[in-house]
């Protein structure tokens, strides 16, 4: 049991050390946006249930629960009015009956910015010729192992080592390395999960390419980046699911997950400055596992007026899923009614899987 307080331990550990200054809040975020148009669609409650080959972005101990020997998975959507491209690919297999191995590669980008530094000619003459384009875009490459263990009754255990590459054009690039772990237990109808991120603190060193921005910034006062190293600190995300039958040949899946972060007071539905936290509730509804209907609500947060009068909001999510033999189709509208801030978005993703002949 010992082992098991580790890591807690070692999250509340690097929270009160490390320094703000390289531990900016919101560091490497696009890794909390999510994969998976049934997970979005669920707002995210994903930690206690997930069972397929997405499990080795939510919590690598569901990747136990695959049973074929392949697992595929694809995912595009679309933010900010098409501005930000978001992919998802996976792979996930089964070593034996007792261990399972996945990769995930994650990409999230903003293309053809436009770099104006040359928009004038040496005449002083706007020439929209001299206009180049640049991509902003965050890379993140996971490596999932699943094992069972005999202990506590029967427990899954995860863990993900993950390297993360950010460009920003040739201006800037870092890279960062980090390690996840995470833990599934059935105990009568419930499942329980934990999945903790960055448990170690993922650490992004920065090196900028000065030469680019000197001129201009020096010319209008901005402050010339240093190369730098930040660091990711944890992120705690526990789950509890459980599974009704509704008559023969209805279901439905209710999950909740609590997310805790330790960088700082978040606009979150409970936040201290050692932890906030924020809850979210997903629902699913199958028809003989083959026909889904998802709903899911989180992302509670306090919006302030004009007047200083404050309001909160959450967002909905909705989403549907069909399985056609050996693929699964599914979507999410995430943020229905535009109830928050976020502009809501049309996320699909397909699922394959396949058995050795």
């Amino acid at each position: 049991m010992k082992k098991l307080w580790f890591p807690f331990l070692l999250i509340f550990g690097l929270a009160s050390t490390s320094d703000a200054q390289h531990s900016p809040k919101y560091s490497n975020e696009f890794l909390s946006i999510g994969v998976g148009a049934r997970a979005l669609s669920m707002s995210n409650t994903q930690v206690s249930n997930v069972n397929d080959v997405t499990a080795g972005y939510w919590n690598p101990a569901g990747l136990l629960g695959i049973s074929n020997t392949y697992e595929f998975s694809l995912m595009h959507a679309e933010y900010f009015a098409g501005i930000a491209k978001y992919d998802y690919a996976g792979f996930a297999t089964k070593i034996d009956s007792s261990s399972s191995l996945g990769v995930s590669v994650i990409r999230f980008a903003i293309d053809d910015i436009p770099d104006t530094r040359f928009l004038y000619d040496a005449n002083g003459a706007i020439n929209y010729d001299n206009i180049r384009f640049f991509t902003a875009a965050d890379y993140a490459f996971l490596i999932s192992y699943a094992r069972k263990l005999n202990v506590l009754g029967g427990i899954d255990i995860g863990g993900n080592f993950k390297v993360v590459h950010r460009v920003a054009g040739s201006f800037a690039n870092a890279w960062g390395f980090g390690l996840d772990v995470g833990a599934k237990k059935t105990i009568g109808k419930w499942q329980l999960g934990l999945m903790v991120r960055d448990v170690t603190g993922t650490f992004n060193a920065w090196t900028h390419n000065t030469e680019l921005v000197a001129d201009v910034y020096t010319q209008t006062g901005n402050v010339i980046p240093d190369n730098s190293v930040e660091i990711t600190l944890p992120k705690a995300i526990v789950g509890v699911s459980r599974y009704f039958v509704i008559k023969q040949k209805f279901g439905l899946l209710a999950s909740f997950d609590f997310i805790s972060s330790f960088d700082g007071e978040r606009n979150v539905l409970w936040k201290s400055k050692l932890i906030s936290t924020e809850p979210s509730v997903g629902l699913e509804m199958d028809y003989k596992k083959t026909f889904y209907l998802r709903f899911g609500a989180g992302n509670v947060q306090e919006v302030q007026r004009f007047d200083q009068s404050t309001y909160k909001t959450f967002q909905p999510n909705f989403g549907i899923g069909v399985v056609i033999k050996q693929l699964s189709i599914d979507y999410a509208l995430t943020d229905i009614g535009d109830q928050t801030s976020s502009p809501y978005s049309h996320v699909f993703s397909l699922k394959a899987h396949f058995d050795k002949k």
